[in-house]
């Protein structure tokens, strides 16, 4: 999973393929749609939530809808999503793409569950993906968005529960964690900058 060479688009998508007919690669119930503070951390799993204010109002909201559906809070220059025209549905397995330290490496992961609740309060749009073989990881993370009409709020919530699956991913486990943490804090900025820009 991990290459000196950035990968070629036709080979991500032959191992696409293969991800399609995989199931998840953890046998527990992580159960990242409930999404609570009081959600147990299953043992071998670290549990990592960040949330922010993004902006402000319906337009900003729309606006960071439309980013997710178009993969943006994935395209941080060190990060992509390798299938962009994949949608936002149950089943779609979506290809992440990495580079850092010089290694490549590419990452698949299955759609669970869509969160679409627009008579929700607060209104709510995102889904949850989970592993499979052919990733570096295993587990489950959530993409929310939450739009406040009162307030007039946007936030953008992230939550996932990982644990090293390769044996570089393991062997690296600190320099992984923290290359964890700077997703979080990338997709953050990345997505702040889009609602903010239509607030």
């Amino acid at each position: 999973m991990f290459s000196l060479l950035r990968p070629k688009q036709s080979s991500i998508y032959s191992l696409l393929e293969q991800a399609r007919n995989l199931p998840v690669s953890y046998g527990i119930a992580l159960n990242t749609q409930r999404g609570t503070e009081e959600h147990p951390i299953p043992e071998g799993y670290v549990r990592d939530h960040t949330r922010t204010t993004i902006g402000r109002g319906a337009a900003a909201f729309d606006a960071a809808k439309e980013a997710f559906r178009l993969w943006q809070q994935f395209d941080l220059g060190w990060v992509r999503v390798a299938n962009p025209e994949a949608k936002i549905e149950q089943e779609e397995v979506i290809a992440v793409e990495a580079h850092s330290l010089g290694l490549w490496s590419v990452n698949f992961s299955r759609i669970l569950y869509i969160i679409d609740e627009p008579n929700h309060e607060p209104v709510r749009f995102g889904f949850g993906y989970g592993t499979t073989p052919l990733h570096v990881e295993r587990g489950e993370e959530r993409f929310l968005l939450e739009f406040y009409p009162a307030s007039g709020e946007v936030c953008y919530d992230l939550l996932a529960f990982s644990q090293p699956s390769n044996w570089l991913a393991r062997l690296g486990y600190p320099y992984t964690r923290s290359r964890q943490h700077k997703f979080a804090q990338d997709s953050h900025h990345r997505m702040r900058q889009i609602a903010s820009a239509a607030s």
